[in-house]
């Protein structure tokens, strides 16, 4: 069974870092379909939007993902850390799928190099925020920190 910190005492900070993430995409996604407007929705062409090449439907799915991303970081429930655990792991494993493909025809979201390499940061990012972000009870908050200062006793290590 994993172990996630409870209560963290800079669980804002990661909840503020997580939501920066998500309005950084928001941001790129909103620039893009501006952009993008008009063309086909998987087309190759050279756009570029905030430093990363897009096309209309990698857009489109931002500003879908960055939503989705304010709207975990703004909860103060246990909801954020699971959108932020998933967020990161789907960044990381899209990245890296999309960096596979990225000279091919199948490189449909119209990825570069440096959209694989901040998708990778992104993934790492909301990975982290969500391992420190988890809420529970002041008691187990408290039965953590005990197991966490206090060392295994002599009966349990024979």
């Amino acid at each position: 069974m994993p172990h996630f910190p409870v209560n963290h005492p800079a669980r804002p900070v990661y909840r503020v870092l997580a939501g920066l993430v998500g309005l950084y995409i928001l941001v790129f996604g909103v620039w893009g379909v501006v952009l993008t407007w008009g063309d086909p929705l998987f087309d190759r062409g050279d756009n570029w939007a905030l430093g990363l090449r897009t096309n209309l439907a990698f857009s489109l799915a931002s500003v879908a993902f960055g939503i989705v991303l304010i709207v975990g970081a703004s909860r103060r429930g246990n909801l954020g850390h699971y959108m932020n655990l998933t967020a990161g792991i789907v960044f990381l494993v899209t990245s890296v799928l999309t960096m596979a493909v990225l000279q091919t025809e199948a490189n449909v979201l119209n990825f570069s190099m440096s959209t694989v390499i901040v998708s990778m940061i992104f993934g790492l990012l909301l990975l982290g925020t969500g391992l420190y972000d988890k809420v529970g009870t002041d008691e187990h908050a408290e039965e953590e920190r005990r197991r966490r200062h206090h060392p295994v006793s002599e009966a349990h290590s024979r």
